[in-house]
């Protein structure tokens, strides 16, 4: 029977280094590929089980996150995936549905499973508790969304950056009745976009030349929290358009919302960018839509791929103090916020209107 032993003197290594690199550890790429290609041409397999009785753990990693079906999740968890595969962990996904109790007990079946770790996007910011891992030595990465108070490694988006920088393009292209549909109130991510709409529209209303009497009535009227998901955003958009002056357009916080959003648009008989229409997060198929729309991009596969290596580094017993990753977003402009201007002309191109009849 192979051993570690016969590796480690086919590859030209320590014991220990074989160890460190079929656990995930830290090597230089040269020595791991050595003891890759030693441990498959001599068809080593390590005994998963035995390992796992005698480190008191076993080789899977917990990912634990709100919405399968969101395709930004999706992206996450295959970097997750990636990363882990590379090594002798093998991923578990568990959908909360953004159900603390659904949280809870995935947590608690972590433990049970004696995991080797944990990768979370948090069901809530204030109530998300991973302290019963932590005490059981099991290590936990926050993802996406932090759990308020925990002392854990993170890799996250500069969500309220994201915010400002969608509604100030909005109010650049010429829209002033400016919304925000964002996701559930103690969401992180719901938060702090919603805190970069408010830091950017309240910018130009204080320094914006010429900004209309009684725009401040946004940062109240034209807010609604909805609940990350297509539905969601479809019934807080209808409940804005309803309204005696309705917005002229909106930052949909999250690209489920943003579909709900172009349905109820189009349901009223309008089209972007006529009401202007700008979604936080990829949609799949946004290269379909017509016209283009416009997203704040989020590199989902890499922050998987980034949660996955600071677990895996843990996982291995590095001694480093807690980090924090922020990775950054990207604007990709379409035609949905190309400005209301061109929005009527567009519309008034396709049949012969006078502007009595403008529906804003």
């Amino acid at each position: 029977m192979t051993t570690i032993n016969d590796v480690a003197h086919a590859a030209g290594v320590s014991p220990a280094t074989v160890s460190r690199v079929l656990n995930g550890g830290r090597v230089t790429a040269e020595r791991a590929e050595r003891v890759r290609r030693a441990a498959a041409e001599l068809g080593f397999a390590p005994n998963r089980v035995a390992r796992s009785l005698r480190m008191r753990r076993s080789s899977l990693v917990g990912l634990i996150i709100p919405d399968i079906g969101n395709p930004f999740f999706t992206a996450l968890a295959r970097g997750v995936e990636d990363a882990a595969q590379r090594t002798s962990f093998s991923v578990v996904l568990c959908n909360t549905d953004g159900n603390l109790d659904k949280e809870r007990r995935y947590l608690d079946i972590a433990i049970a499973e004696r995991m080797a770790g944990v990768i979370v996007a948090a069901a809530s910011r204030s109530r998300t508790d991973v302290s019963a891992l932590q005490s059981r030595g099991i290590p936990v990465v926050a993802v996406d969304r932090r759990p308020r108070g925990a002392s854990v490694d993170a890799v996250l988006v500069d969500d309220e950056e994201g915010g400002a920088a969608a509604t100030a393009h909005l109010l650049a292209r010429g829209y002033r009745r400016v919304a925000c549909i964002t996701g559930p109130q103690g969401t992180s991510t719901a938060e702090e976009r919603l805190a970069g709409y408010r830091r950017a529209l309240q910018e130009f209303l204080d320094d914006g030349p010429g900004a209309p009497a009684g725009e401040a009535d946004l940062l109240r009227d034209y807010i609604r929290h909805a609940d990350f998901k297509v539905e969601g955003g479809h019934a807080a958009m209808a409940d804005l358009l309803a309204l005696p002056r309705r917005p002229d357009a909106v930052f949909a916080a999250n690209n489920l919302m943003a579909v709900g959003v172009l349905q109820a648009v189009r349901e009223a008989g309008l089209e972007p960018p006529e009401i202007g229409v700008l979604s936080f997060g990829e949609v799949p198929w946004a290269a379909l839509v017509q016209p283009g729309l416009t997203t704040v991009q989020v590199p989902s596969y890499d922050l998987g791929r980034t949660a996955a290596g600071l677990l895996l580094d843990r996982i291995a017993g590095t001694e480093q103090p807690l980090r924090t990753v922020v990775l950054r977003s990207s604007l990709q402009i379409g035609r949905t916020t190309a400005g209301p201007r061109s929005g009527m002309a567009r519309r008034m191109s396709g049949k012969q209107q006078t502007p009595a009849e403008d529906p804003r």
